[in-house]
């Protein structure tokens, strides 16, 4: 049986920059939120789930 999976993009919370891809199941209700180097920024920034 295979799961489902969707592609996510991850945002910069500071500069709302689009930096990271990763993927989550599709029935998942939960927004993912990680804590991610943001590269234009140069910090360690939380990234938040955006619809690609």
């Amino acid at each position: 049986m295979k799961i489902k999976e969707r592609f996510v993009f991850l945002l910069c919370s500071d500069c709302k920059n689009r930096n990271y891809t990763t993927h989550k199941r599709q029935k998942a209700t939960y927004k993912l939120e990680k804590k991610k180097y943001c590269r234009f920024c140069r910090k360690h920034t939380t990234h938040k789930e955006r619809k690609l």
